[in-house]
């Protein structure tokens, strides 16, 4: 390989790794926001499915060694050390390996964890409270801002051991559809209807919920495929630029 077509090679392994730290810091923070959000659906789940958190640090752990990754290949492709670069290859090897495993697994099992996830959130309905305020609130705010009530229809909150167990006509206020006529207007917990009617939406919030889950498996998936290409294109260029280095030269290597 001619010097011009190294230099470029060496450049251009540069700049995927670059690409590849990137990538990797977004699916490391795609992550930490999973751990740590509870503001949104995910945080309902988290609480009563230890799979979501295992997802989450699995996320963190492949983020945060192709960041690593990333950084090692810069440094072997800008020097040109060969045993950095191998070991670049082979890493980069086994997290695409890892990757395809996992992504399998998840297409494999989406319809048990669909399963699993309109468990979690029936059993939270039934034994809602409106105290909790990880899952609970979360889900008050899912329903208030999705306007819809109950998992597959508002009926589901008939279960509910308050609700049954009380003479009062109570419902979930995160349920209250404000476009209808009524007094008792609050974010959580349980509200009083006094009318024949109650003033609630009458659609559940699967179908809202699982169009949220898509969407933002979209954004996970958009990610991941693009840190594959740029794996593959890292594994290549290293490879090219690892056989054109004929002997190690460690006195490119910056001293501090």
């Amino acid at each position: 390989m001619g010097k011009g077509c190294i230099t470029v090679t060496k450049y251009f392994l540069f700049l995927f790794n670059l690409l590849f730290f990137i990538f990797g810091a977004l699916i490391m923070g795609f992550g930490l926001w999973v751990l740590f959000d509870n503001q949104s659906f995910i945080a309902v789940l988290q609480e009563s499915s230890d799979t979501v958190k295992v997802a989450s640090y699995i996320l963190i752990a492949v983020g945060s060694l192709s960041m690593a990754m990333g950084f090692f290949g810069c440094i072997g492709a800008i020097y040109e050390i060969r045993c950095l670069l191998g070991l670049y290859f082979t890493c980069l090897l086994l997290i695409l390996i890892a990757q395809v495993t996992a992504g399998v697994s998840i297409y494999l099992q989406r319809e048990p964890l669909k399963y699993e996830m309109a468990k979690i959130l029936k059993d939270m309905i039934i034994n809602y409270t409106g105290e909790n305020r990880t899952t609970e609130h979360t889900w008050d705010y899912v329903q208030r801002t999705m306007k819809c009530c109950g998992w597959t229809s508002p009926g589901n909150w008939s279960e509910n051991v308050l609700i049954k167990n009380n003479s009062e006509n109570l419902y979930p206020c995160s349920c209250r559809n404000v476009s209808l006529p009524g007094t008792d207007i609050r974010e959580v917990g349980m509200c009083e209807h006094l009318s024949p009617e109650t003033p609630i939406y009458q659609t559940g919030c699967a179908a809202s919920v699982e169009k949220w889950l898509l969407d933002n498996c979209g954004v996970i998936l958009g990610i991941c495929v693009g840190v594959a290409v740029i794996q593959l294109l890292g594994m290549i260029l290293s490879m090219c630029l690892c056989k054109s280095v004929v002997q190690e030269d460690y006195t490119k290597v910056p001293k501090y």
